[in-house]
């Protein structure tokens, strides 16, 4: 047990060298439902961001989108479901499930999904709108916003639950940045 807690510690003083200094790992943890290990996983399975010619490109490769082969209308069969990288699937999915749980407008989007829709889609719904957030945040090096990434009206945005929740997320995003 010893010998595999000091290989533990050699692999994270490894990581915290390489990814947890830069400040695409501080951008990422200002994300509602990201934390240390899911930045880290984010930040290592995505790489390059600038090899993605879009979002839409990113939430595909990250299995964040449906398959399906329609004509006229009509479904023709499913694609490819398992194409893409599972490991940011997985990330994203705890993150929309963390987020839900935190975050009181990922919850406000989450039940107006489950209402149309099963818990299931509504979560792999917010687990999208987080990896589209996480995509334009990696590209242009802005602070995570949940008004927009979530498509909160106007009038939510004024509340106090938004406040804070964004509030909340400054704070993080601040108290990451002093400790490097």
């Amino acid at each position: 047990m010893h010998a595999l807690q000091e290989q533990i510690d050699r692999v994270e003083a490894v990581l915290e060298s390489y990814c947890r200094a830069g400040p695409a790992f501080r951008l990422l943890k200002s994300t509602a439902g990201i934390g240390e290990v899911l930045a880290t996983v984010i930040l290592l399975e995505t790489g390059n961001i600038a090899r993605f010619a879009g979002a839409g490109n990113y939430v595909s490769y990250c299995r964040c989108v449906g398959s399906a082969h329609l004509s006229n209308g009509k479904k023709k069969g499913s694609g490819n479901t398992r194409n893409g990288n599972r490991y940011l699937a997985w990330a994203y999915v705890e993150a929309a499930n963390f987020a839900v749980r935190y975050c009181e407008p990922a919850r406000k989007f989450y039940q107006r999904k489950k209402a149309k829709r099963n818990g299931i889609v509504a979560i792999k719904a917010v687990a999208h709108k987080l990896a589209r957030a996480c995509y334009h945040m990696l590209r242009t090096r802005e602070v995570f916003s949940v008004g927009q990434a979530l498509q909160i009206p106007r009038g939510y945005q004024k509340s106090y639950l938004y406040n804070q929740c964004h509030r909340i997320t400054q704070q993080r995003y601040s108290e990451s940045g002093q400790k490097t």
